[in-house]
């Protein structure tokens, strides 16, 4: 089987999507009868191994997203690469390639709906552009063979705009590499954090959904005895004196060494499609405190951490309190356990691969996942 990926939530360095389709290939090159490509933007035409890019001009201020603007090379391309399904990884101009190449090859196409369109557009543009997004994304999905949603509450939006044949499949975690053994004592000396105050960790792109001004206002309620790292791109500037930050890129083995040598993440967006940061977070052997919302609020079981109010700067501080008046050491070591038995990539794949089996007619149709 030949499986194709067309995407443009591709970047250099990092994204969700990018680690999602880096540990699938490294996953299906194991698998016998398997081959994978990946059609992807970049600054020119090239082919590097699986990876085929086209040209498309970088978006301004993207984070070194590319936008394509047409779809025909891209048709092309795909029709040239001869898969017998396609996975579409965008809701943008690549699906709608990706559905005119699986109409000329008569092969299936699948749309994983990574990203909540209307939602993320409706926070910058205002709730005006709402109907008309929810139209084009019933529009757009409706026309998949099968459509892959990352989370309940993601499948949830999709059915309620009247997509069919909606399928929950999470995303996965690398176990070796997000692990308690990676914890560092070092990490609370370069931070200048002694033992006696917990120290806290954010993860993430500074970006509206994450909901920092928020996380902040926590913070200044928390006061000295808990401390904050955030680590990403584009942090705020202005921090209360019990938050720190790395304000740059940081590699997944730095990412690592980060989450296993803090006490907790505290996590308050709200409009999560997943939250990888979420189960890294609970790789590496710490709790979340994440809110009742989105995404998050699906990962973050019982036992694991604990979830605050949604838009509450007060009850998502009077949560990190709760979290270590209890037993947090346990809920980390239930948190590593919880993810050991439901979210490692072996796990997650398999049932991914058992999609496209039933879809090119190899296998019989597969139950809905579970994961509680």
């Amino acid at each position: 089987m030949h499986i194709s990926d067309i995407t443009m939530f591709w970047t250099p360095s990092s994204g969700g999507v990018r680690t999602y389709l880096e540990a699938k290939d490294a996953w299906l090159a194991h698998q016998a009868g398997i081959r994978h490509t990946l059609l992807v933007p970049g600054p020119a035409a090239a082919r590097a191994g699986i990876c085929t890019t086209l040209p498309a001009p970088p978006l301004p201020f993207g984070h070194g997203y590319r936008f394509p603007l047409r779809r025909q090379a891209w048709i092309e391309q795909l029709v040239q690469l001869a898969p017998d399904i396609i996975e579409a990884g965008d809701p943008y101009l690549l699906a709608w390639a990706a559905l005119a190449a699986g109409r000329r090859l008569q092969v299936p196409v699948v749309g994983f709906y990574h990203s909540d369109l209307p939602r993320r557009v409706g926070t910058r543009a205002g709730q005006w552009s709402n109907r008309w997004l929810n139209a084009y994304i019933t529009r757009l999905y409706r026309q998949f063979d099968r459509v892959l949603a990352p989370s309940q509450v993601m499948a949830d939006k999709l059915r309620g705009l009247g997509v069919h044949r909606v399928h929950v499949q999470p995303l996965g975690v690398d176990l070796v590499q997000f692990n308690p053994r990676h914890r560092d004592a070092a990490v609370r000396r370069e931070l200048g954090v002694d033992d006696a105050t917990r120290l806290l960790i954010f993860a993430g792109r500074g970006a509206y959904e994450k909901n920092l001004p928020l996380l902040l206002q926590a913070m200044t309620r928390l006061g000295s005895g808990f401390h904050l790292h955030l680590v990403g791109s584009g942090l705020p500037r202005r921090l209360p004196d019990n938050v720190s930050k790395t304000d740059r890129f940081v590699d997944r083995g730095g990412l690592a060494r980060w989450l296993a040598g803090s006490d907790a993440l505290v996590h308050a967006g709200d409009r999560e499609t997943f939250g990888l940061v979420v189960l890294e977070a609970m790789a590496s052997g710490i709790p979340v405190v994440g809110v009742q919302a989105g995404a998050v609020a699906e990962l973050v079981v019982p036992g694991t951490g604990l979830l605050a109010r949604p838009c509450s700067a007060e009850s998502l501080a009077d949560t990190v309190r709760a979290l270590f008046a209890d037993d947090w050491r346990e809920m980390g070591r239930q948190a590593r356990q919880h993810v050991e038995q439901h979210y490692g990539w072996e796990q997650v794949l398999l049932r991914l691969l058992g999609h496209y089996r039933e879809l090119t007619g190899q296998q019989p149709e597969i139950p809905e996942a579970r994961l509680d």
